[in-house]
């Protein structure tokens, strides 16, 4: 459904807390629409699959891990490719809310070059996975790993994916209904401890140890 409307981070976040979310058709499209999917993406932040392949490389690994390092590359990264849904428009408004620390990001750097990363929208107890891209082999996978890990031990409840692709189910993603993702939407929106700044992020080699032991 298309509205005519001109997007605001406040309506932005509004949008979000009623279980909506914006996207544009194109890069080159300067229309905005919401959409409220029938059935829902989410991915479970105790549900997570490390392969043995990733968590090898993950060990092996000399990227460093960071959050908020540059967010507005990690959206760029996100946008580049041939079918974006992210045009100008959203892009500025993103870092408007990153602006505010209610968009953030999980990035993988190999020295002095951003290799992959993940954004989203934090609201309370919810993250609302916007994107994720790769440079290099793993990078995204090792990124949404790490949001994952981060995002369950700063207090969060959930971590919405908006659709579920075949990648991300083989990461331990799944769906649900439109009814029950506003159930644990609710819950989300009533959590008053998460805090994204909590804690650091760690290393890889962290993240893939705690994931192992508690999986």
């Amino acid at each position: 459904m298309k509205d005519d409307i001109r997007l605001t981070p406040n309506l932005l976040l509004q949008g979000y807390a009623s279980g909506i979310f914006p996207m544009a058709e194109s890069r080159d499209d300067p229309e905005v629409f919401w959409v409220d999917p029938r059935m829902r993406g989410i991915l479970p932040l105790d549900g997570f699959h490390m392969s043995r392949s990733l968590a090898r490389a993950m060990r092996r690994s000399d990227w460093t891990l960071r959050a908020d390092a540059d967010f507005n590359a990690v959206v760029e990264g996100c946008a580049d490719r041939i079918d974006t849904w992210i045009n100008p428009e959203i892009r500025n408004l993103y870092n408007a809310l990153h602006a505010r620390k209610q968009a953030r990001s999980i990035e993988i750097w190999d020295g002095p070059h951003l290799v992959g990363g993940v954004y989203g929208v934090v609201l309370k107890g919810a993250f609302f996975g916007e994107s994720m891209f790769s440079r290099r082999a793993n990078a995204s996978k090792m990124a949404l790993a790490a949001a994952v890990d981060h995002l369950r031990r700063a207090g969060f409840v959930l971590f919405d994916t908006q659709f579920l692709t075949t990648h991300l189910a083989s990461l331990g993603a799944t769906e649900i209904t439109r009814a029950t993702y506003h159930a644990r939407l609710e819950r989300a929106l009533s959590v008053h401890s998460a805090d994204f700044d909590a804690i650091p992020v760690g290393t890889l080699y962290d993240v893939v140890q705690r994931m192992t032991q508690t999986s």
